[in-house]
């Protein structure tokens, strides 16, 4: 299985998704992506932006106060 990492900390909404779709695009059904991104909005608003597409969130943990990772599978 291959694992994808993308790093967006940092980043404003909603460009989060954006990037974080065109990433997914790219990859083969049921590889994984892990997402870094900061804590609030922005894991919210990509969690339930991918899960409305139809992909699985399979983690969703703090890795820091500020930094949070969703670990997500391409449906």
């Amino acid at each position: 299985m291959t694992e994808h990492e993308l790093n967006l900390e940092g980043v404003a909404c909603p460009m989060n998704f954006v990037k974080t779709r065109l990433y997914l695009d790219k990859m083969a059904r049921g590889e994984r992506l892990s997402v870094t991104l900061d804590a609030g909005e922005p894991v919210e608003s990509v969690a339930r932006s991918v899960t409305a597409e139809g992909h699985v969130v399979e983690e969703q943990s703090e890795l820091s106060g500020s930094l949070w990772r969703l670990v997500i599978r391409k449906a």
